[in-house]
């Protein structure tokens, strides 16, 4: 059977991403233009107002690390993160808040380096960045002053001296060190006192050889109102809890920490803590990850008893359950939330939470509007997959967490499908029931046209606890490799699947486990699609911008005292295996996978007589944001599997 559906269908649902209340406006980013920019509309809903000339576009937001833009009313501007065609060398520019064009906040001051917008504090004025100067490893933080645009220095730091959190007046400004996933050491900067002072944890370079450090994964600090022996600190960490908690020291004693007790929530099942923040007095915003769906919940902190109370479920029951929080913002003056959220087969929407009455201990004092009506259009609702769980036990017994999307009854495919294995990037990342992100537009256009699609979150994924997602450290294409093929092994038991038509495909890190499984595991894959994914694990690391590459060092292997390990995990080292048609995608301005190293592989297959393709994208990065490359890069890859695996 031949699919008619079009991938325009599923793409004419615009994104609506990161929505920000201010007054009776709200601020939003869209792809409405084809590409993403900066929109306004009313508080209740009209028609969206674009603030951006139309050949400025802007970076996914996922990729960004910090803020997008923010939106400062008592200047009567937007900040706003704009790099060029996705070569993430953002700099902050100001729009004007009623729209016009973007001018630089700080001139030329940081040409060429990339910023990233980890702060903004629209009340008093105040951003804090970090410079990555994409020459040097040495990473900046600088405090600024949006009205005057005095900066202040915060440090540096090979290793990210990133901002955790500040006391209402930033004269106490809490920065972290990160060596890899959870393992941090955390600094307090003092105004008026000169360099950061170590606050908690080891810092690397005080390590004694072979010592073990707690992971403590400290982030999203908050000050709590000063005691009798001065402030004290309350904030997101996994030392009393591998799938994450709260922790809780005097600033004057940070040794003497403490957990905080959660209670209230009223989801079930396996998941994680993955958002903390300080909302107004004693009240905070949590965040879960369960089974990929999102929850958030309100909450009131009892400092005395050290006990977080949950009281109102935000997100994850009624319009807003079985999908994804790309974002959820506070605003302060009213007490109302503007979020964005999609499902596997719903297209992001713009909601507002406003309270209608103070009565913290009813879940009922919420109203929830729907501001957006995204659909694809000519596809009925029931024809898209919700997929089902197709978790598993891997080689060694450990449970990995996965998804089956299969196409819909009504569609008429006949007989058992051939499969698709989809593998997420990061490895630190998760597939999820996200219509947000570039997968999943494809996993429905895949089903559509009559292909099974398996999404697994193998270890190293986010989403099943620090020690899951900490199993892939220095151990890419080893025991994550086999956790494919036992999913392959498993799959064979179900009939509604036939694997003698399988193929593999992933974008960056699974963009690299596509490429080891077909040069590892030749007999399984008929087809495979390597979108941006490293091939040569030494010059994917020395193509890295500096900054990067002490990360790496340390999570991978060091390119020389871990030669031959690196080596051996390349792709590079195995495709002369390689049995099956390969197709690349790259994006010509990706500052992570340079280009380079998707031509190096094409090139040395070919003068091995393998079948390759190569794509292309002269106007993307580390991803595929324009409208009609999106269209191009969906249609490619459905033929390409089409052509093999024969649906």
């Amino acid at each position: 059977m031949t699919s008619h559906f079009k991938i325009e269908s599923l793409l004419s649902a615009r994104l609506f991403l990161s929505p920000q209340l201010v007054g009776g406006r709200i601020f939003f980013l869209s792809d409405m233009s084809g590409r993403l920019s900066l929109y306004a509309m009313d508080r209740g809903g009209s028609v969206p107002e674009p603030l951006l000339p139309p050949d400025i576009a802007l970076m996914t937001p996922t990729l960004l690390g910090g803020e997008a833009f923010c939106v400062c009313p008592k200047l009567g501007k937007v900040l706003l993160m704009i790099d060029k065609n996705g070569d993430e060398n953002y700099q902050p520019h100001f729009v004007p808040i009623d729209g016009g064009m973007p001018e630089l906040v700080f001139g030329d001051r940081f040409a060429g380096q990339k910023l990233v917008c980890q702060h903004c504090d629209t009340e008093r004025n105040i951003a804090i960045f970090s410079m990555d100067p994409r020459t040097d490893p040495l990473q900046n933080t600088f405090l600024a002053d949006l009205a005057s645009l005095k900066t202040t220095d915060l440090g540096s730091s090979i290793y990210g001296n990133y901002y955790e959190g500040a006391s209402e007046d930033y004269s106490q400004v809490v920065l972290g060190d990160g060596y890899t996933e959870g393992d941090e050491a955390v600094f307090l900067w003092e105004r008026g006192k000169g360099e950061r002072r170590l606050l908690f944890g080891v810092p690397i370079e005080q390590r004694a050889a072979g010592q073990v450090v707690p992971l403590n994964s400290i982030q999203s600090v908050c000050f709590t109102p000063d005691g009798k022996d001065g402030p004290r600190l309350v904030f997101f960490t996994s030392l009393f809890d591998d799938r994450y908690g709260l922790g809780y020291f005097p600033l004057s004693d940070p040794t003497s920490v403490r957990p905080v007790e959660i209670v209230g929530a009223v989801h079930t099942g396996a998941g994680e803590l993955d958002h903390f923040e300080h909302l107004t007095g004693d009240r905070y915003l949590v965040g879960y990850n369960i089974d990929g769906c999102s929850w958030a919940y309100e909450g009131t902190f009892d400092e005395a008893r050290l006990r977080l109370t949950l009281d109102r479920v935000i997100c994850g029951q009624g319009a807003l359950r079985n999908g994804v929080l790309q974002s959820i913002r506070y605003e302060k003056a009213s007490g109302a939330y503007a979020l964005s959220f999609s499902t596997a087969t719903s297209p992001a929407q713009i909601y507002v939470i406003e309270k209608t009455f103070e009565v913290f201990g009813n879940l009922e004092g919420l109203r929830l509007s729907q501001l957006t009506r995204e659909r694809s259009l000519g596809i009925v609702p029931g024809l898209l997959s919700a997929g089902e769980d197709a978790s598993y036990t891997s080689h060694d017994g450990l449970r990995i967490s996965a998804r089956l999307y299969l196409p819909a009854s009504e569609l008429g495919f006949t007989g058992a499908r051939p499969v698709v294995f989809y593998i997420h990037g990061g490895p630190q990342s998760q597939e999820r029931p996200d219509f947000t992100w570039f997968s999943m537009p494809l996993i429905q256009f895949f089903t559509l046209n009559g292909f099974a699609v398996f999404v697994p979150n193998v270890r190293g994924s986010h989403g099943y606890g620090l020690d899951y997602t900490k199993r892939v450290d220095r151990d890419w294409g080893g025991l994550d490799r086999l956790d494919h093929v036992t999913a392959f092994e498993h799959l064979k038991a179900d009939p509604r699947l036939d694997m003698a038509r399988a193929g593999v495909m992933g974008r960056s890190y699974g963009g690299y486990m596509t490429l080891i499984q077909v040069g590892s595991h030749p007999e399984l894959w008929k087809a495979a699609i390597d979108m941006f994914g490293p091939y040569d694990l030494l010059t994917f690391m020395e193509r890295l911008p500096e900054a990067w590459k002490t990360y790496f060092n340390l999570a991978i292997g060091h390119p020389e005292r871990d030669h031959d390990f690196l080596i051996d995990r390349s792709p590079s080292t195995r495709l002369g295996n390689l049995a099956c048609p390969l197709l690349v995608i790259q994006g010509r301005n990706d500052a992570r996978v340079r280009a380079a190293e998707s031509e190096d592989l094409v090139n040395a297959l070919r003068t091995q007589g393998k079948q390759v393709e190569l794509l292309i994208f002269e106007n993307e990065g580390h991803d595929v944001t324009r409208f009609e490359n999106k269209v191009r890069c969906y249609n490619e890859i459905v033929r390409f599997f089409g052509e093999w695996l024969r649906p």
